[in-house]
């Protein structure tokens, strides 16, 4: 299997963030393009600990962001490859664009709260 950014159609496009996904048998493969600053706190809101619990594995090819968890927090630059354990929130400081693998059935529960959240964002914006 293969995969580019360009041949995906995104799934997810607001002025701040695009999504171009493929699952890949029980990996979800997301291409990410992510305009600064986005603090994605609120995203998470009612996960356990209000935090990401989905494991990522990735590639930044532009940009930095910012890992926070309960005790500690990590940056990851372009170039680097990372993993984020679960009880993250990322905080992107640059522009970024990026590369993620996670879990199937673990990604798509985490995207169901983000999708609730951001309707409810959207619902108090109007």
């Amino acid at each position: 299997m293969r995969g580019s950014m360009k041949d995906l159609a995104a799934v997810m496009e607001t002025p701040e963030f695009t999504s171009r996904l493929v699952e890949w048998g029980d990996m979800s493969v997301d291409f990410e393009s992510i305009r600064a600053p986005m603090d994605t706190t609120e995203l998470f809101k009612g996960l356990p600990d209000d935090r990401c619990q989905c494991p990522h594995w990735g590639y930044v090819f532009k940009g930095k962001f910012r890992v926070k968890y309960a005790d500690r927090e990590e940056v990851v630059r372009a170039g680097d490859a990372y993993y984020l354990a679960p009880g993250h929130i990322p905080v992107v400081e640059e522009d970024t664009e990026l590369v993620e693998f996670s879990p199937k059935g673990l990604f798509q529960q985490t995207m169901e709260a983000v999708g609730r959240n951001m309707a409810a964002a959207e619902e108090e914006r109007t």
